[in-house]
């Protein structure tokens, strides 16, 4: 039950990301260009999630447990430190550059565009690149404590 639930919504998220046009980076790389051809629908699907977000939230978060799950699993930190900051500003620009972010690429594969494939292969090796890093990092935390 819980794979097909997270499929359906998986589905949900692809057909609003396409329908909105944000899987097309001309458009989000429009959003970004202010002092040309500007085009604010991306900050008015960006508004329209935030609204959702927030009722949705205030919904569930009444709930005693989540209906898939035992707990919810809501982050207990609240702080910013430098890989969040850091994961931030290059997920920023790479959408600014690319005109796609993770959410609206995994839709666009469908399309069989290359650039498409292309901005996905480049982010699983970041993902990776990042999971390296942060292993070298972690490693060597240790070795000095």
């Amino acid at each position: 039950m819980r794979l097909i639930t997270t499929y359906l919504i998986g589905l949900v998220f692809g057909v609003g990301i396409s329908i909105s046009g944000m899987a097309n980076p001309a458009k989000v790389l429009n959003f970004f260009d202010v002092a040309g051809i500007w085009d604010p629908s991306l900050g008015f699907v960006m508004g329209g999630a935030l609204i959702v977000t927030f009722i949705g939230y205030r919904y569930v978060l009444k709930r005693p447990t989540p209906m898939l799950s035992q707990t919810f699993h809501l982050p207990g930190r609240r702080d910013l430190d430098l890989p969040l900051i850091g994961g931030s500003a290059v997920f920023g620009i790479g959408w600014g550059i690319a005109g796609f972010c993770p959410g609206g690429a995994l839709p666009a594969l469908g399309t069989g565009s290359v650039d498409v494939w292309i901005f996905v292969a480049a982010l699983l090796a970041g993902i990776v690149i990042a999971n390296i890093i942060q292993a070298a990092m972690a490693r060597t935390t240790q070795a000095t404590a």
